[in-house]
């Protein structure tokens, strides 16, 4: 106990000695404590002067003793920086009170109090930072994990579907009936039509690079004020401006815009099952040869005329030769033309095949702002998801439509802002 006869000892270490001298006098210590070794005749003269404490000693004991526990409490959970701050906190603290503050440099004082802190803003900023990278770790763990089993699915899906088609049971068999009319037949009917509007969309955006066209500035002013997530993303603008020019009327019956008098009932829901049984296995061009005046031809020139604007098939093909054959009646035996009416054929099938549904299959999509629904949209933009974890993400535009068959939904694709 040699450091409690030392003059500069500390306020902690008396008040420890003295916990000791009292628990002593009290026969409370332990025998490791090495107190009991101690000559009866000092316990005696102890005891005695404990016997004197007044309430002025009980209360200095009462803190003595919590003092010691808090020693305790620091000195079990021992760390360095913990230390070290309190430490630098004592000093200050003593200097404050005995007057003994730094007046020589106050600038230099202010300077070094917030370069203090500012280490320690930085420390706490390291120190989220290595946790926001191990939560970025696991979010790409979980996405690889994802996107392999996206991709499986897919591949599933895929054989189930060439499955399905090699059996019969999605497309329409030529001895179909109205009344076996399904919904996957509408849906297997949907997916071909995408694939002729993505397949045309790829064959316009490589006419108009061969023309020397800026497609970003088309793009720009097809959706206009949308940042693509990536440059060949642009592809769906041009595939949002064809969809929404050949879906336009698509539940109306007059969709050819030809004014007719229709039936009503299971007799026009009859007329449109004959329209798509009496086109869906024959090449366009030959239908159209075969039937020039038809309302399938009809609704193609009038497509035509209306998505191909004259001055874009000027600048494309460097004449209306086409445009004037399409308005003549003519069919025009280009590439570019026979592509478009394969796109044309695929989806006046899928407007007949609508309206032979009882009750008749409705179309949609959503507008722009929207929150995304998985329930009724399907991302084209996944990066979206990823941008923000503090908001949801929203519909930039409607690249193709959805449509509901009683209780069976086919969601709209969207592309996400």
């Amino acid at each position: 106990m040699e450091s409690v006869k030392t003059p500069r000892k500390s306020r902690l270490a008396r008040t420890f000695a003295k916990v000791l001298h009292v628990r002593a006098v009290t026969g409370v210590l332990s025998p490791d404590d090495g107190i009991e070794k101690r000559k009866s005749h000092e316990k005696t003269k102890n005891s005695t002067k404990f016997c004197s404490f007044d309430d002025e000693d009980e209360d200095f004991l009462d803190r003595a003793v919590k003092e010691a526990f808090m020693a305790k409490l620091f000195a079990s959970a021992a760390d360095q920086i913990v230390v070290s701050e309190l430490k630098n906190l004592s000093e200050l603290k003593q200097s404050y009170l005995k007057k003994k503050l730094d007046e020589s440099s106050p600038e230099t004082t202010l300077l070094l109090a917030e370069i203090q802190e500012q280490k320690s803003l930085l420390k706490t900023y390291e120190i989220t930072g290595k946790k926001l990278d191990s939560e970025l770790k696991l979010k790409d763990s979980e996405i690889t994990f994802l996107k392999e089993k996206l991709a499986d699915t897919n591949s599933d899906n895929k054989l189930l579907e060439k499955r399905l088609n090699s059996s019969g049971q999605l497309s329409v068999p030529e001895n179909a009936k109205l009344s076996g009319l399904r919904p996957s037949h509408f849906i297997a009917y949907f997916r071909q039509a995408i694939k002729t509007v993505r397949s045309f969309v790829r064959l316009l955006i490589s006419e108009m690079e061969s023309a020397d066209w800026d497609l970003d500035a088309a793009a720009g002013s097809i959706q206009p004020g949308i940042s693509f997530w990536q440059p060949n993303h642009i592809c769906f603008a041009f595939e949002s401006f064809v969809c929404r020019q050949m879906f336009d009327g698509f539940n109306h019956p007059n969709f050819s815009t030809r004014i007719e008098s229709l039936p009503e009932g299971d007799k026009r829901r009859r007329l449109f099952f004959d329209r798509f049984m009496e086109l869906k296995s024959v090449r366009p061009v030959d239908y159209l040869a075969w039937k020039p005046k038809s309302k399938f031809a009809a609704f193609c020139r009038s497509k035509y005329l209306r998505l191909i604007h004259p001055k874009m098939e000027a600048s494309l093909f460097g004449n209306l030769d086409q445009r004037n054959l399409v308005s003549s009646g003519e069919l025009p035996e280009t590439p570019f033309f026979l592509a478009f009416i394969e796109m044309a054929k695929r989806i006046w099938l899928l407007h007949c095949l609508a309206l032979s549904f009882d009750p008749e299959v409705s179309i949609f999509q959503a507008s722009k702002g929207n929150r995304f629904s998985e329930v009724y949209m399907e991302s084209l933009s996944d990066e979206a998801f990823f941008s923000s974890l503090e908001s949801e993400p929203h519909v930039a535009f409607t690249t193709v439509p959805g449509f509901r068959i009683g209780r069976t939904v086919i969601q709209c694709q969207v592309y996400l802002c």
